[in-house]
């Protein structure tokens, strides 16, 4: 009899052991590594060969933005901060990669040089919104201000260049925006940062908004440069762990997670100085789809900020990890239930929450190129964070199906601005524009390559 039940202890032990072990086998299955880690590897070479050395400008250093689905070079080369922020870390973080490629080496040092010498203003500090070519200020429309956004990208590119080169000038320019950046935008009374200055570094008000009829958008605070400084400062703290970095980057966590993410588990858009968000649920139909650009559900923007949120966390030392966790995947799972293409999979645009509906109205089922891409890398990370919850490896799977065959130029190479199962015009579209590098999918190509090496 003893034996017997040494022999049913061992049975159910068995039983208990492999169903514990189901879900890993399961996912493992269901993401079928091999396959999509010899297609991404693929895609992120195809990337690399596609923009360098093309991009590189030998003439006036810097890099070369503007090109056609078929990468002709397009006779407009003006430049933003934030393409050519996003082209060094880029190019930076390929050379952490591979230390002793020469391509890579000229890469970033042209990079380095051009927001050195022609995007930063010698005169009153700070990034130029945009120059041309030659690397001269355009002071006119958007360029006659500099942008938060801008900025954080000026300070994300300069520390992860910092990472790989120890020249004392490379971090002490990371080192001068961030101080310049804190001292004139930041908002000491009500915390964040204001969204537009001018050239001298005060603040945009209202009035002067209002006088010279300038978008609405920019006397607000906004989520998209809030994410983007709390990016930026984990960048920074990785190779500068400044005590006011750290305040700072603390600062942006919580507003981030504590105010912009609102009780649906999505993100509000744009906010009062004193963060009250900015919404036109009550208001009347005219009014909401006249205002759909200021208030609406931003799908990538909401699965981007979920990974945004635990690096922040992780490389403060696991700060508030568990509570930064879970709205992070509160974020992935209403971006799941709500923002995915469920026939054919992919992130629509954007989202919004009618008056009295408990569910999301798509009111644009558009698929731009990057929120597929930020998608791509926060599903494969919470399939690993929660491997005994499958739909996270099953909506990666899919999702990475559908990037291969609706927004991969197999033919040019490159990825499309929008998915051509919605948007099959755009297989001629521009391949590369100022809002349109190699960030956004290279920073996830970079991360599937390594999460799903062999």
């Amino acid at each position: 009899m003893r034996y017997l039940l040494i022999l049913l202890s061992f049975i159910i032990l068995s039983c208990t052991s492999a169903e514990q072990s189901q879900p890993e086998a399961t996912i493992t299955e269901i993401l079928n590594r091999d396959s999509i880690y010899a297609q991404v590897s693929q895609n992120w070479n195809d990337i690399l060969a596609a923009w360098y050395p093309r991009a590189l400008d030998t003439v006036h250093s810097g890099y070369l933005a503007n090109w056609s689905h078929d990468w002709q070079l397009a006779e407009q080369q003006n430049k933003m901060i934030v393409t050519q922020a996003r082209h060094l870390w880029t190019t930076s973080k390929v050379l952490k990669d591979r230390p002793n490629d020469a391509l890579y080496q000229q890469a970033t040092a042209l990079g380095f040089d051009f927001l050195k010498n022609h995007m930063w203003d010698e005169t009153n500090g700070g990034f130029y919104w945009l120059v041309n070519r030659e690397g001269e200020p355009i002071l006119e429309g958007d360029g006659q201000y500099k942008k938060v956004y801008g900025h954080a990208f000026g300070i994300y590119a300069l520390a992860a260049y910092a990472q790989i080169n120890d020249s004392e000038k490379v971090l002490s320019f990371a080192q001068e925006a961030f101080r310049w950046l804190d001292e004139h935008a930041h908002d000491s009374e009500n915390g964040g940062y204001f969204s537009v200055f001018q050239q001298d570094g005060n603040p945009l008000t209202v009035e002067e908004q209002v006088a010279d009829s300038l978008p609405v958008t920019w006397i607000y605070k906004e989520q998209n440069a809030g994410i983007h400084l709390m990016e930026a400062f984990t960048e920074l703290y990785r190779v500068w762990p400044d005590s006011l970095v750290r305040e700072r980057l603390i600062e942006m966590l919580h507003l981030v997670r504590d105010t912009m993410v609102n009780d649906r588990g999505h993100l509000n858009l744009f906010f009062t100085h004193d963060w009250r968000p900015i919404v036109y649920a009550d208001s009347s139909q005219a009014a909401r789809e006249a205002n759909y650009h200021i208030d609406h559900v931003s799908f990538g923007h909401d699965i981007e900020t979920a990974f945004l949120m635990l690096d922040a966390s992780e490389v403060l030392g696991n700060f508030e990890y568990e509570k930064t966790l879970q709205v992070a995947k509160g974020l992935v799972d209403h971006t799941l239930k709500t923002g995915f293409d469920h026939q054919r999979s992919g992130i629509y645009q954007r989202g919004y929450y009618l008056p009295g509906d408990s569910t999301v109205s798509i009111i644009d089922s558009e698929k731009d190129w990057w929120s597929q891409a930020e998608g791509l890398n926060t599903l494969l990370i919470f399939s690993e964070l929660y491997p005994e919850e499958p739909q996270y490896a099953e909506e990666f799977a899919d999702l990475w199906k559908y990037t291969w065959t609706y927004m991969i130029d197999h033919e040019h190479q490159g990825w499309y601005n929008l998915g051509l199962d919605i948007s099959p015009d755009f297989s001629t579209a521009a391949k590369g524009q100022v809002w349109k590098g190699n960030y956004h999918n290279g920073r996830t190509l970079m991360s599937l390559t390594s999460r799903l090496s062999p």
